[in-house]
């Protein structure tokens, strides 16, 4: 398998990562091959801690029938794609442990408030 090209590469201190994305603040690594190939990857990412005072930067949600991750990230932050700040918020590694259970009150970060 080749390692993963980006156009980004060549620039210095640039982030493969769009800045709405999850790993857009993830630590990019450097792995050099035996041969001297230097292949750059995303370093883990781990969860941030939660507030201490549970609430005082998210609101609370009651999951409905049929919803999912991506319907609560357009719901609430107009990007189906940022479903995974309300995953981190709560926090769960799978998004559809979010929606899978209709009637379970998960927490949606409030604007300016909890950040992944």
């Amino acid at each position: 398998m080749e390692p993963y090209e980006s156009a980004l590469d060549s620039i210095p201190g640039s982030h493969p990562y769009p800045r709405t994305s999850r790993y857009h603040d993830a630590e990019i690594g450097v792995h050099t091959r035996p041969d001297g190939t230097e292949v750059r990857y995303t370093r883990r990412r781990l969860l941030p801690p939660l507030p201490e005072a549970a609430g005082d930067d998210t609101a609370p949600h009651t999951v409905s029938t049929g919803e999912r991750p991506d319907h609560l990230g357009q719901r609430h932050f107009g990007d189906p794609g940022q479903w995974w700040q309300i995953a981190d918020a709560n926090p769960v590694l799978d998004p559809g442990e979010l929606t899978a259970e209709p009637g379970r009150e998960i927490r949606i970060p409030l604007p300016g408030g909890f950040h992944g």
